[in-house]
């Protein structure tokens, strides 16, 4: 079923990246470097941690041996067993244990500090970074890509980076320290236990290589199954209508076979993990067993001894285990680190001009000279557009779907800058100014809403932070919004995210031509502006846009051409080129492209 999509990753599934070692020297550089005397700390204070709870089963071996010598010599006649040297020895092995303990605390603690100042930085850097990167960027990725960085893939990477390095030092030195224990124990015993441990490996990659496929699948098919409920759950209205509920159903019951067979294998083959290294464990120990027990009758070593051997061998693979398992979460960190450290590196938008133009007293006269512009080098969408604006000018810009209208706009804005040609605001090139103060000049309301969590005074706010309540009543007002806030639960308080069920979508609109309202710009963009309103809702905002525009460069990019009637200039693009302008009247006069656009506009509302 193609198209269908899943979630990342998954059991079975590891995310690899595509250079570990370039993106591990960038982590250790950039970040971790700073933090090195704390995790310097961390590591003595781990190191201390396991060495204490390493040497713990030698010290019960010895209580274990006192213990027996003890009871021998009471059947020989002797004192007996020695509970005060018992105690003593046990005394002393609670003390190892609550020093390690108190160790693996504090080297907790650094770690975690670490992890969590490395996330507050990453984020930050994200964040700036995205206020610094190219219009380009954003729209060769989608929202779910950038969201998944600053939260998964940063989370990601502090949750295993605490994880995964406290682990590797503990387990390297249990696996070391434990070795050095076994050896001074008896070497031929390690021998023996060593000789397990290939063996026992050796099998579980046999069982791993055969899980792997089955793992696979069962991804694949669970990304399948729930394609498949995604798409039928949206479409479910017109499932019914159809009557493909029976197919649905048969098309759902086929996937999730496939899931079942899938699943059950690769549970049962990873299932089979467990018992098969618990079976080769339990050799290792009997074979521990007797050869411990044929030394000690040598008197080779002591019964206390075997003890602490069969111990350590229990111990052994375990930390061996935690380094395989650390190795997958290794990788999957890092893949989420790459992926961090490709968006920080991505090309930020180029700087403004040392010495850039002051807009003090530009009142908005706009020329497009010669302008050409593709969003790719090999496709240019804006061929040779040329226009001039006089300020205070209503200029609407129309066109088919792909005609280049909101493009013009972007490229005015410096949202994109111009392959060859230029624009021109009162004589100046736009590439002159900062980009921050040119978009000051600017007035923009989009065909998409967007408001914040926060309080519709707030919303209207946002671009005059220090505006009085008056100035936002009057802003309201001019939009037609301020009747409707009043209706609202706590009015001009109410907040958005709370209680935005009460608000429609050309209300929320009334809110953003507001919000331009009160920020007085010189020039006006409206890309769409009232296609969210309704017809009654229109004709009540008209008025006062026709008041806002008063003494303003306005543009206003059009799909009812009826809206646009008095225009001072209307601009007729099609595939980046400008084929027709004029007033109303005389492209009407003209019986061309915007006649003929015009006339089927007119006669589909005759029909509705």
């Amino acid at each position: 079923m193609p198209g269908m999509m899943g979630p990342r990753g998954g059991k079975g599934s590891i995310e690899k990246p595509a250079n570990a070692k370039e993106t591990t020297k960038k982590l250790i550089r950039h970040y971790l470097i700073d933090y090195k005397w704390q995790l310097l700390i961390m590591l003595i204070f781990a190191v201390g941690s396991t060495i204490f709870t390493i040497v713990g089963p030698k010290i019960l071996g010895n209580a274990t041996t006192e213990i027996f010598n003890g009871l021998v010599g009471k059947i020989s006649g002797g004192t007996g067993i020695d509970f005060s040297k018992v105690l003593g020895i046990l005394l002393t092995l609670l003390g190892l244990y609550a020093i390690s303990a108190l160790f693996g605390y504090i080297q907790g603690f650094t770690m975690t500090s670490i992890s969590q100042k490395l996330t507050y930085r990453l984020r930050n850097d994200v964040a700036i970074k995205i206020n610094k990167l190219p219009m380009s960027f954003f729209d060769k990725k989608t929202h779910g890509e950038i969201l998944s960085i600053v939260t998964n893939d940063i989370d990601m990477l502090s949750q295993n980076l605490n994880q995964s390095i406290t682990q590797i030092i503990t387990s390297v030195c249990t696996i070391i320290g434990i070795l050095i224990m076994m050896l001074s124990i008896s070497v031929t015993m390690t021998i023996v236990s060593l000789i397990i441990v290939p063996l026992s490996f050796f099998v579980i990659r046999i069982v791993v290589k055969k899980s792997q496929k089955y793992f696979k699948k069962q991804q694949d098919y669970l990304a399948y199954v729930n394609g498949q409920v995604e798409e039928s759950y949206g479409g479910h209205d017109v499932i019914r209508v159809f009557n493909r509920e029976d197919k649905t159903i048969e098309e759902f019951d086929k996937l999730n076979k496939e899931l079942y067979g899938s699943a059950w294998k690769s549970q049962f083959l990873s299932g089979l993990m467990f018992p098969i290294m618990n079976f080769f464990g339990n050799v290792g120990y009997v074979g521990v067993a007797i050869l411990g027990g044929y030394l000690a009758s040598q008197g080779i070593i002591t019964v206390g001894n075997i003890q602490s051997f069969i111990q350590y061998n229990r111990q052994f693979i375990q930390p061996i285990n935690q380094i395989s398992q650390i190795s997958a979460i290794l990788q999957s960190m890092l893949a989420a680190a790459e992926r961090i450290f490709g968006f920080l590196e991505e090309k930020d938008e180029p700087s403004d001009v040392e010495n850039p133009v002051s807009t003090d007293g530009l009142v908005g006269n706009v020329q497009f000279d010669h302008v050409h512009f593709g969003y790719t080098d090999d496709k240019i969408i804006i061929n040779d557009f040329n226009a001039n604006v006089k300020d205070g000018q209503k200029i609407a810009i129309v066109g088919p779907t792909g005609a280049g209208k909101t493009t013009m706009v972007k490229l005015l804005m410096r949202f994109y800058d111009v392959n060859s040609g230029a624009i021109m605001v009162d004589g100046h090139n736009v590439k002159d100014f900062k980009r921050g103060e040119l978009r000051k000049m600017f007035g923009m309301v989009l065909q998409d809403t967007w408001l914040f969590g926060g309080s519709i005074k707030d919303n209207i706010k946002y671009g005059k932070p220090n505006a009085t309540d008056e100035e936002v009543i009057e802003a309201a007002k001019a939009a037609h919004a301020d009747h409707f806030i009043r209706t609202l639960p706590n009015g001009y308080d109410m907040l958005i995210d709370e209680e935005a069920g009460n608000i429609s979508q050309g209300q929320k609109q009334l809110l953003t031509i507001a919000r331009v309202i009160l920020t007085n710009p010189r020039i006006l963009i409206l890309d769409e502006a009232t296609s969210s309103i309704d017809t009654r809702t229109e004709q009540q905002i008209q008025a006062a846009m026709d008041n806002l525009m008063k003494g303003r460069t306005s543009f206003i990019i059009a799909h009812r051409l009826s809206t646009i009637k008095n225009a001072d200039l209307i601009l007729v693009m099609n595939q980046g080129d400008i084929i027709e302008q004029g007033t109303h009247e005389e492209l009407l006069a003209k019986d061309g492209f915007y006649a003929n656009l015009y006339n089927s506009q007119f006669q589909e509302a005759e029909e509705e």
